[in-house]
């Protein structure tokens, strides 16, 4: 029977696993989900790999071993995982893909066509829904993600994800996914030792040989994209989009054995009280559906960054002979989000949209103009388009070299 050991953040005992589960030098990145906004993900690591390939000695080996992503960040974390032998050429490859995205690579809009004359946001949502259970698919949601899923089978190799796992270029490679059937978040991982499945209220751990199915669970957005059946403890399960009931986003980084955690968020960090005017109207179904998402998808990560740095405070406060003789250990976390608001980015580039998105996004309440910007923020996870990624990308890109000195010293090991 294995000793009792206890959550690295809550403190709440499990199973000890066959490896330690802390290991300081090990290096976790964590990337949110956000649809098209984990562009913003790809230019910080571009920006990433220029600090770290200036410093002395350069950047010969990959510094990302445990990979954790939800729902576009799941896509991203696959992609660094499968190509991390040839990290800086995986990540150019990356930014190849984000800077020529177009929502057709990802989803087709078939159904709404059909209904581009106009309409309510719920006539249109009805009808999609209506055609997908008579058509030959029977999975009702509002797009149709196929394209998606042939794009990750032609770019992904998980041949090589298993020899990276094998050689120790990375440790392990964890995706979200929410179980519709069961109500549990659950994490899939893959890695390179043996652990022990961990098992929280609500969240379980699952070993398992991802694949592209895992990835098009994860980012099954509610209602937009169908959900996918996985195997969970060898039983069918019905899995969508891994933000929901996300309530410890880092935690799959550090029960995989990461001593420090790199966080790239796809929200922008401060709420500006200016935007608190202009509430006469009633909130558009676009209004609601944003901040929907933006809880979804956000506010859980900010919540789990909170808890750790209020555990390192505490820690910090007990003699260095004490510290590492609790369960619970300090975590080194270094959080990256964007400087400005991507729904106003995300109005710049409405017009971008294929007709059917902007014909959608128009019913439900989508506007934008010189003067006044409603709704962006719902399609600001759905603009897959150049202008936008790319815009995304720079400023993720510049956010980063800003903050060059707080990625070295991040990356910073003990003996440097």
């Amino acid at each position: 029977m294995a000793a009792a050991d206890a959550d690295p953040v809550t403190g709440a005992a499990h199973a000890a696993p066959t490896v330690p589960v802390l290991r300081p030098a090990c290096t976790g990145l964590v990337l949110a989900g956000g649809g098209a906004r984990a562009a913003y993900q790809v230019g910080v690591l571009k920006a990433i790999v220029r600090i770290l390939g200036e410093r002395p000695g350069g950047l010969h080996a990959n510094p990302f071993h445990v990979l954790c992503g939800t729902s576009a960040g799941a896509i991203n974390a696959a992609v660094l995982a499968c190509g991390a032998h040839h990290l800086t050429q995986t990540i150019e490859h990356m930014l190849d893909v984000w800077e020529n995205f177009h929502a057709a690579q990802v989803y087709r809009t078939d159904a709404l066509r059909t209904v581009r004359g106009g309409g309510s946001w719920l006539s249109m949502l009805s009808f999609a829904l209506m055609m997908a259970r008579v058509g030959r698919s029977k999975q009702p949601a509002l797009l149709d993600n196929q394209p998606l899923g042939e794009l990750l089978r032609g770019v992904l190799d998980f041949g090589r994800l298993d020899a990276n796992l094998a050689d120790g270029v990375v440790q392990a490679l964890a995706i979200a996914a929410t179980g519709y059937t069961s109500g549990q978040h659950i994490t899939f991982y893959q890695s390179a030792y043996e652990i022990e499945p961990w098992r929280r209220s609500l969240r379980v751990a699952v070993r398992a040989e991802i694949g592209v199915e895992h990835l098009l669970a994860s980012s099954a957005i509610p209602f937009v994209f169908p959900a996918r059946r996985l195997l969970v403890h060898g039983e069918p399960e019905w899995c969508g989009d891994g933000s929901m009931r996300q309530l410890a986003p880092i935690s799959p980084a550090i029960h995989l054995g990461a001593g420090r955690v790199l966080i790239i968020s796809g929200g922008h960090s401060e709420a500006d009280p200016r935007r608190r005017t202009g509430a006469a109207s009633y909130p558009t179904l676009a209004q609601i559906g944003g901040h929907a998402l933006s809880n979804i998808f956000l506010d859980s990560l900010d919540a789990d960054i909170e808890r750790i740095q209020r555990i390192n405070q505490t820690l910090s406060r007990l003699p260095a002979e004490e510290r590492w003789r609790g369960a619970l250990r300090p975590i080194r976390v270094l959080s990256i989000s964007p400087s400005q608001r991507l729904d106003e980015i995300a109005g710049r580039h409405l017009d971008s949209l294929p007709p059917a998105m902007r014909t959608l996004m128009r019913g439900m309440g989508v506007s934008s103009g010189p003067e006044q910007l409603t709704g962006a923020s719902l399609a600001s996870y759905l603009l897959f388009e150049p202008g936008y990624t790319r815009e995304l990308i720079a400023l993720g890109f510049g956010d980063t070299l800003i903050r060059s000195d707080e990625v070295l010293a991040f990356f910073r090991t003990d003996e440097e």
